[in-house]
């Protein structure tokens, strides 16, 4: 990653919040690194040096500056962006494969060596995968620490760390203080909470458009699965070792998300998927300033600025609902939905749940498996979720947050049922492909010509190239004109 110095340094006198996550400063006298937003006083340039990742400013022997927070940081808007090997790989870290399947099990799902994904990790980055992951522990750690009363050896197993030793070395060397330190001084006490809850914090780049994000997500809610409740997402969540359940409220600067999880292990994983549900990591600045550029969206962008785009906890899901809501309305898809779920779903014991009893969206498996009976639909649609099911089951069709975008595109594009606006509406939620188009979707096309667009296929198709590469946000906007 090309860090230019002049511009670097800029935004760090100017403590620009902005550029926060996309690269850290390390100042050299101090032997700390810091946001570029650091409130602290700006450090002469012969002791700056800027590092692409919190893991490289660590390989440097740097420790967290305790300020500012560097490691709780927005994460890198160009990992959603871009859809290259390095993206792939960061998503996947992000989401705890290497502390589940280690290096080796990383390589395996992105299809490429450990040597090679190695090499293109340490020139972009700075570090390896495994020195990522390892700034990732060290985070998971510190917000368990914070945030309950746990024991330390049950927080170092529960970060990913395989020893109690390389916990406490990793904390000591990343923090520069022992674990129970940062327990010590931690600010507020913890708040009585149920076992396996957790309240934390996730930060984003201002602004965020609250309610387009609600206005969203209400409408297409399913019993059982997600509900918006006084101002709240709430939302089941199904992870590696167990399942879960996220209430998130978003507040001014961050959003409020009490994690319920069985398993501590899947702190990290829940984290990730929150954020890539709400769209945290975006830069909105760089979104809106482009969309302005065009008179018929200025005014919306001025109005409403920081909209984002949902997208999911669950791939499978997202293809489901893409699938169920081909040429029908969003409340007739829900209807279909609810019916499929009310056929499929078992309620599970709030002690075992992790979420407050909430079922969850049926794994793939398990719509295979259902009965003519349990699909109200027409037995076209029911045997393309069925094919679609058994792909994602048999591992042909990757719907995950490392999945190829290009390639899982043409594997839904060859299932019988599935065309263009379905696999790019995937593409959109579940791959967080920030440049996607429908525009033949009705609801598209009938936003267009509310704001006096081109609304034909074809012409608002060419129309768009104007707002590359973020046309997915122009379709959020161009949603709620109609």
């Amino acid at each position: 990653m090309d860090l230019d110095f002049e511009r670097c340094y800029r935004a760090v006198d100017s403590r620009d919040q902005r550029f926060d996550g996309w690269f850290y400063t390390g100042v050299l006298s101090t032997g700390i690194y810091c946001r570029p937003s650091c409130p602290a006083t700006t450090p002469k340039r012969k002791n700056v040096r800027f590092f692409p990742s919190a893991a490289a400013a660590q390989g440097a022997g740097l420790r967290a500056c305790r300020r500012c927070r560097p490691d709780a940081t927005p994460g890198s808007p160009q990992w959603d962006l871009r859809a290259d090997l390095v993206s792939r790989a960061m998503r996947l870290i992000a989401d705890g494969v290497v502390d589940r399947d280690g290096v080796p099990g990383l390589a395996a799902r992105l299809g490429y060596t450990e040597r090679h994904l190695h090499r293109l990790l340490r020139t972009e980055l700075g570090a390896g995968p495994l020195a990522l992951a390892r700034a990732q522990r060290a985070q998971t750690a510190r917000t368990l620490i914070e945030s309950t009363d746990l024991g330390m050896a049950e927080i170092a197993f529960a970060a990913g760390f395989g020893s109690v030793r390389q916990f406490n070395d990793t904390l000591r060397e990343v923090y520069a203080v022992p674990p129970s330190e940062l327990r010590a001084t931690r600010r507020r006490p913890t708040a009585p909470a149920g076992p396996g809850t957790i309240t934390v914090r996730l930060a984003y780049r201002p602004p965020l458009h609250v309610g387009a994000l609600l206005d969203f997500l209400a409408p297409r809610t399913l019993p059982g699965v997600d509900e918006v409740r006084a101002g709240t997402y709430h939302r089941s969540l199904r992870l590696p070792h167990g399942t879960g359940a996220a209430a998130l409220t978003p507040t001014d600067r961050h959003v409020a998300a009490t994690l319920r999880l069985t398993d501590l292990r899947d702190l990290a994983p829940a984290v990730a998927r929150c954020r890539r549900l709400l769209d945290l990591d975006a830069d909105p600045t760089a979104v809106d300033t482009t969309l302005a550029t065009d008179p018929a969206l200025a005014p919306m962008v001025t109005a409403e600025p920081g909209v984002r785009v949902p997208r999911a906890v669950d791939g499978f899901e997202v293809a489901v609902r893409a699938v169920v809501g081909q040429q029908v309305s969003v409340a007739s898809a829900r209807t279909t939905l609810t019916r499929l779920l009310s056929q499929l779903s078992t309620p599970v014991p709030e002690s075992e749940a992790g979420g407050g009893g909430l079922p969850g969206f049926p794994a793939a498996e398990e719509v295979l498996a259902a009965p003519d009976s349990a699909f109200r639909m027409p037995a076209a649609r029911r045997e393309t979720l069925r094919r679609l099911a058994a792909a994602v089951a048999a591992g042909e069709v990757d719907l995950e947050p490392g999945g190829d975008r290009q390639e899982t595109r043409q594997r839904l594009l060859a299932l019988p049922g599935i065309g263009a606006w379905t696999a790019d509406y995937v593409a959109l939620r579940a791959l967080g492909d920030p440049d996607v188009l429908l525009s033949t979707d009705v609801a598209l096309r009938r936003g267009a010509a509310a704001l006096v667009l081109p609304h034909s296929p074809d012409t608002l198709h060419s129309y768009a190239d104007r707002w590359r590469p973020w046309r997915s946000y122009a379709m959020i906007r161009l949603w709620r004109a109609a």
